[in-house]
């Protein structure tokens, strides 16, 4: 379930402007549809991919915050140790810290450090995918 939601969130986000984060309202539609905490979860993972793409080193084209390890929820705030993004076709592992407002749609904080690229040896083991 978690999964398809990423997806659908992800597909939403690769189509809409550089400039559409504020947030638009068709995502901010469909991310009204999830639970709080999916909702908290899939507009940290779009948080992460604008600024990864910001930083102009990466262009994700997906974010997973549970590949290695589960997050972790405090209010309003999650943790993601254990994420992955895709970038070029390679993983690379990601940690976020991420607080929302405004029912999880709005960004209030967010600090993150990108990681070391996931070996290929390793994608199958943890459903990483080209």
């Amino acid at each position: 379930m978690k999964r398809s939601l990423l997806l659908v969130a992800m597909a939403l986000h690769s189509a809409l402007p550089a400039h559409a984060f504020a947030i638009d309202p068709r995502v901010a539609s469909q991310l009204d549809k999830l639970t709080p905490e999916e909702r908290r979860e899939q507009r940290c993972d779009m948080e992460a991919m604008d600024r990864i793409k910001k930083s102009g080193d990466f262009r994700p084209d997906k974010v997973i915050a549970y590949t290695f390890s589960d997050t972790v929820e405090n209010g309003d705030s999650i943790r993601a140790p254990g994420a992955v993004f895709r970038s070029a076709g390679e993983w690379y592992r990601l940690k976020y810290k991420c607080e929302t407002g405004d029912k999880g749609l709005s960004i209030m904080s967010f600090d993150f450090k990108i990681g070391t690229k996931v070996p290929r040896t390793q994608w199958e083991r943890y459903y990483l995918y080209d």
